[in-house]
């Protein structure tokens, strides 16, 4: 990601979204020629010259102290996350050495989180990456994104899954605000690992081959996505009401871990029951279609008689 352009373009729609009477300020004249606020009027609220906020806007971070990234972010009238995005950036562009972009490879999972993954019994839960490839899960968190693993590239990935795949807009059944947060989150992970090659690679698939990825790109939304509830429709359990929590694993940069969880009593917690039974069936008949078929015993030999001798 080139962040001088990032952070160009997430200034200036941040900029473009407040509008004076939201900031406080009078409002002269009934022609504005810009949407949301002036640079002059950005500069005024984070007490900063107009030609000092215009080098900022034009994608130069560096070296700008943290006063100052506050100041802007109170102007602006930042989000948690945006505020973050914006100190990602601010960071990423005083790097003194530009690091080299790294190559897209395998990220494992140490085999301590599969043993925990395996452990939890009653919830989906997964692991995955920032640019939403799952790397390991549980029995139920693969049976939860069966739609998923259904598609043949591999480690599966939530927006290409998404936006390449038809499956989703069944499964989701609010497409929409999935679509906007998984784009929000992509955008999140680029500010605080813009060398990422893996995540670069991705965005560029999915803006070439998806108008509603390459739209909503654009807009520079950021989220952070720690908890909360999921809607999905499974194919074969129905609608699922599931509770979230993003726990990031210390000793595995860049990974966290998802556990799903139903409320006691509910109809999502007997659909998971329902979902766990279908999982166990399917791989029951899995490993049946993978054992090789012994040779039946003859006759004799089941009787426990010794063949003919010819």
């Amino acid at each position: 990601m080139d962040n001088q352009s990032e952070t160009r373009d997430f200034l200036a729609t941040r900029r473009a979204k407040i509008t004076p009477e939201q900031a406080g300020l009078p409002v002269y004249g009934g022609n504005r020629r810009v949407p949301g606020l002036r640079r002059g009027e950005v500069a005024m609220l984070a007490g900063v010259s107009v030609e000092y906020y215009t080098r900022l806007e034009r994608g130069n971070l560096s070296g700008v102290s943290e006063g100052v990234l506050e100041a802007l972010a109170r102007a602006l009238q930042l989000d948690e996350a945006e505020q973050a995005h914006l100190f990602d950036l601010a960071r990423a562009a005083s790097t003194s050495r530009r690091p080299q972009r790294r190559r897209a490879t395998a990220q494992p999972v140490r085999a301590s989180i599969q043993l925990m993954l395996d452990a939890i019994t009653n919830a989906p839960a997964f692991v995955r990456n920032g640019r939403l490839d799952i790397l390991a899960a549980n029995q139920l968190g693969y049976a939860l994104y069966s739609e998923m693993y259904a598609g043949p590239v591999r480690p599966a990935n939530h927006a290409r899954f998404i936006f390449l795949d038809n499956r989703s807009y069944g499964f989701y059944p609010d497409w929409d605000r999935a679509a906007n947060d998984t784009v929000a989150i992509l955008r999140t992970e680029a500010g605080r690992d813009p060398y990422d090659r893996g995540l670069t690679d991705l965005v560029g698939e999915l803006s070439t081959r998806s108008e509603e990825f390459r739209t909503r790109w654009a807009a520079h939304n950021v989220r952070q996505h720690y908890t909360g509830i999921k809607h999905l429709r499974h194919p074969v359990v129905g609608d699922l009401h599931l509770l979230y929590e993003a726990l990031e694993l210390p000793a595995d940069d860049g990974l966290s871990l998802l556990v799903y969880a139903a409320e006691p009593g509910s109809t999502t917690a007997d659909a998971l029951r329902l979902l766990a039974s279908w999982a166990a069936t399917q791989q029951s008949e899995t490993r049946a279609e993978a054992e090789p078929e012994q040779p039946q015993p003859s006759a004799a030999t089941r009787s426990g008689q010794a063949p003919l001798q010819q």
